[in-house]
């Protein structure tokens, strides 16, 4: 079994593939962090728990006397506020008398194959109970009553492992919840450097690298949403780590709302990581026999570098979090009509669309923004979702036949978590957005935020996107999200659980996303929110794909899709090749290959050339579709460490095939460039399908390739790809 309990000592060890999990249920019934990193067979570690304290200024617990265990310096297992232990908290819990103090103590645990659901809440699964084991352990505070179930579970096969709490208030008072972050977790040294992911609007998610120091490092939202500007990912790799080499551990929060991950050095120069909910404008109201279920993190512990550490929450992500009909499904090519007309277009021009993408090949044709209420521009109409005939003067049933008739899908755009103070529905229902009392409602791109946590609002949203999905062969939606959440409040909520609004919208957002996805499970959906800033595995869990960015420029997309890549496949990165941006079309196709791929642009104004190469691009979409969507990741040169090149490779997990993509960002001098490939097995010999060489994969990954010949101006781009030769 890959999670054991000691009896004896009273030790706990969770085991994958490559690395153990173990704590210890220490005197008093405190549980003790041991130990996380690589697989040791020992469970003879409690020596790895001591530390020294801080003289008198650490308190101790009376019974087991001081100067030898304090809260204060020792690695708890679940860190809780105010009794004692001075460091970042992972749980706060204010009682019937009025104060936060909190300490919770093993009580009993549970091992069972498979993994549980989360009530409500996006979360890893099993196909199989034997694809995972879980450990629930109950703890208890004795004090208030309160009940804190940790819940572990271990994915034996990838090095990884899910982390979740859940509290139920087992007294006869109210309490409420001030923070319950879903994962605590102590390492025994400072010689890390925290990766992570910042960013803006047409600028997500660029990778960020900075040694740990003493005090708190910090990520956070406090937005509504994951946001453009930090994802909710934390990486800690050692000081001697590198993309390919050394230890590095991965966290990713499943959850799409206000998050936080918390970095704590210590006086001892030990490190404390918290990732969960941020506790700022949250609070969660248990009245006796409540429970709350907090959120998920996926925890990966990699020993061959930042690389591996992807490449496995990829494997991960694409059997385990993404599911529905569209897991293995292979993705129609599509094109936007977004770039290619804004709000200016009609049927007539929609239909002319579709008859040049069709002739280009491809497969699905999506009218984004503009098709319902009376909107031609973004200051209206949000919320009312029936089709403005003005522009689609057949209606849309005439439209989507005409489009399917033509030999394309039909795809659409919707913004259901919006409301347009210009339309009928704020007109009926003022009351429906978010606000609080005697403040002005503030407006960000013309629009207010439906408030998702209410029902009567999700049942009025849900019938008006099932009549045009139900009446209109649609297969697929672009769900988006324009605008980050102010003025929190909910009028149905009385003010002891204002606080819970931030969260409650969270999840009537996944309520609604799931009716769609299970009453429409043929179409395809795809998540916005102003491009990426909603990108995270709560999301994945509902769409397959999410657009990556509105930022389609293939240069800066350089920066964006590696930042991506640190823990999200290819397999959900919405990359589309765009008209007016830098480069030829070849660089575009070669970066948006590297995620879902599609068109971003009028078909109609391309020219013979560019027409040309359009249609090798998508052939070659057909040709490497399963390996880029299914193979292991390899990032050779990352553009925030080299100003000149960029490069990455996909390459078959049974190594028979790989391809190898290599941009030039800016013009180089000294033309003079030899790459090391990676990933390859060297004792396979691998022919380039562009030259016939015939390489083993011992020289291309040792020797390396001289791609000196290519050309080193700024824009341009080129790809290689391998087969095994066969004896």
């Amino acid at each position: 079994m890959p999670i054991s309990f000691d009896s004896e000592k009273r030790i706990f060890k969770l085991d994958t593939k490559n690395s153990s999990y173990i704590m210890q249920v220490f005197e008093e019934n405190y549980l003790i962090h041991l130990y996380y990193g690589a697989y040791i067979p020992d469970n003879s570690v409690e020596d790895l728990a001591f530390r020294r304290g801080n003289a008198s200024f650490s308190a101790t617990n009376e019974t087991i006397g001081e100067g030898f265990f304090n809260v204060d310096s020792w690695p708890m297992e679940y860190s809780c506020n105010g009794a004692g232990d001075m460091r970042v908290s992972a749980l706060a819990i204010r009682n019937r008398w009025g104060n936060s103090v909190t300490d919770v103590r093993y009580v009993d645990y549970k091992i069972f194959k498979g993994k549980p659901a989360l009530e409500g809440l996006p979360a890893l699964y099993t196909m199989t109970e034997d694809d995972a084991t879980t450990l629930e352990i109950e703890t208890v505070d004795k004090v208030t009553g309160a009940k804190v179930f940790l819940l572990y579970t271990v994915f034996e096969n990838y090095g990884a492992m899910t982390r979740s709490v859940r509290v139920e208030n087992a007294s006869d008072a109210v309490m409420d919840l001030q923070r319950v972050y879903s994962t605590c977790v102590e390492f025994p040294t400072m010689d890390y450097n925290m990766h992570h992911l910042y960013g803006a609007w047409n600028k997500e998610r660029t990778l960020v690298k900075r040694h740990l120091e003493h005090g708190i490092q910090s990520i956070a939202s406090k937005r509504g949403s994951s946001s453009h500007n930090h994802n909710p990912f934390v990486c800690l790799a050692k000081d001697d780590a590198t993309e390919d080499f050394g230890e590095a551990f991965g966290f990713n929060f499943v959850y799409s709302g206000n998050f936080a991950a918390d970095v704590e050095v210590d006086f001892n120069d030990t490190t404390r990581l918290i990732m969960g909910i941020n506790p700022i404008d949250f609070c969660w109201h248990l009245e006796p026999g409540e429970v709350f279920t907090a959120p998920e993190v996926v925890m990966v512990y990699s020993n061959e570098g930042i690389g591996g550490m992807s490449r496995t929450f990829h494997r991960l992500y694409n059997n385990h979090l993404i599911r529905g009909e569209w897991k293995n499904k292979k993705r129609p090519l599509l094109i936007n009509s977004w770039e290619g007309c804004f709000f200016d277009f009609d049927d007539e021009k929609m239909v002319a669309f579709a008859k040049n993408a069709k002739e280009l090949g491809f497969e699905l044709l999506v009218m984004d923004d503009g098709w319902f209420g009376k909107r031609n521009d973004d200051t209206c109409s949000l919320g009312d979702w029936y089709v403005n005939e003005d522009k689609l003067k057949g209606g849309l049933s005439s439209l989507v036949k005409r489009v399917n008739d033509l030999g394309l899908e039909f795809g659409i755009w919707f913004e259901p978590e919006m409301i347009s103070p210009d339309s009928d529905l704020y007109h009926a229902h003022p009351d429906w957005c978010l606000q609080v009392p005697d403040r002005e409602k503030s407006i960000g791109r013309h629009q207010y935020v439906l408030d998702m946590s209410r029902k009567d609002v999700r049942d009025c949203i849900y019938d008006q996107m099932a009549a045009v999905l139900k009446g209109n062969n649609i297969t697929y939606v672009k769900w988006d999200f324009n605008r980050n959440l102010t003025q929190a409040g909910s009028a149905l909520l009385p003010p002891e659980r204002q606080h819970e609004v931030f969260h409650r919208f969270v999840l009537g957002t996944y309520e609604l996303m799931g009716r769609i996805v299970n009453d429409f499970p043929h179409i395809l959906l795809e998540n916005c929110s102003g491009g990426g800033g909603r990108f995270d595995p709560g999301m994945l869990y509902f769409s397959p794909q999410i657009w990556c960015s509105d930022n389609t420029d293939p240069m800066e997309r350089l920066t964006i899709q590696f930042g991506t890549s640190m823990c999200y496949p290819a397999s959900c990165v919405g990359a589309h090749v765009s008209a007016n941006r830098r480069t030829g079309y070849e660089t575009k196709g070669n970066v948006a290959m590297s995620g879902t791929f599609g068109y971003e642009l009028d078909p109609v104004k391309l020219n013979d050339e560019e027409r040309r190469i359009i249609k090798r691009q998508v052939k070659e979409y057909h040709k490497y579709y399963d390996l880029i969507r299914t193979g292991d990741l390899y990032r050779l040169i990352l553009p925030t460490e080299n100003k000149h090149r960029c490069a990455w490779g996909y390459v078959a997990q049974d190594k028979s095939e790989a391809l190898f993509t290599f941009v030039t960002n800016l013009r180089l001098m000294n033309t003079t460039f030899y790459v090391r490939l990676k990933g390859l097995d060297p004792d396979k010999y691998y022919i380039d399908d562009e030259t016939d060489e015939i390489h083993s994969g011992a020289l291309l990954m040792n020797a390396g390739l001289n791609l000196s010949k290519h050309s080193a101006d700024c824009g341009t781009s080129y790809t290689i790809y391998l087969k095994e030769v066969k004896n």
